[in-house]
């Protein structure tokens, strides 16, 4: 666990395949679930990224795999999933998907009840970054304000 003198380090797991740029230190590692999480607080709090086609395909086909993951982030202090599209662009299917988007929207709301875990829309990559940011540096000083 850190302490209140160390620094904030970015957890970015491996498997992200464009990874968003800090301003902090960063690191390379298997996360247990989530896209992002911080050192010494990787199963306690977690980031998901979604592209608006990847977010569809992982609500459509990858559901079964993506619900095991929630229970997973479920457990966690905070999780959050970032999904790089406006709703009302959300709202309009990606080309050759076959969910519907009310089905989408309603499975993304539903999880948030269900799991706890929000769920941001930032219109675009740069504010889903800058959200994933101010997600991670507030959790970071919360969890330092109850170390002091």
């Amino acid at each position: 666990m850190n302490t209140s003198n160390e620094k904030i380090t970015i957890i970015i797991d491996t498997r992200e395949q464009l990874p968003y740029r800090f301003p902090h230190p960063t690191l390379r590692k298997a996360l247990p679930a989530g896209d992002y999480s911080l050192l010494g607080y990787e199963s306690k709090m977690a980031l998901e990224r979604k592209t608006k086609a990847d977010a569809y395909g992982t609500i459509g086909k990858g559901r079964s795999r993506f619900v095991v993951e929630l229970e997973r982030l479920a457990t966690y202090d905070y999780a959050a999933i970032i999904v790089e599209s406006s709703l009302s662009d959300f709202l309009k299917p990606p080309p050759r998907s076959k969910l519907h988007p009310k089905s989408a929207i309603n499975s993304l709301i539903a999880w948030s009840i269900r799991y706890n875990i929000s769920v941001f829309f930032t219109d675009n990559r740069t504010l889903g970054q800058t959200v994933a940011l101010r997600l991670l540096e507030k959790y970071w000083k919360g969890q330092q304000h109850h170390i002091k």
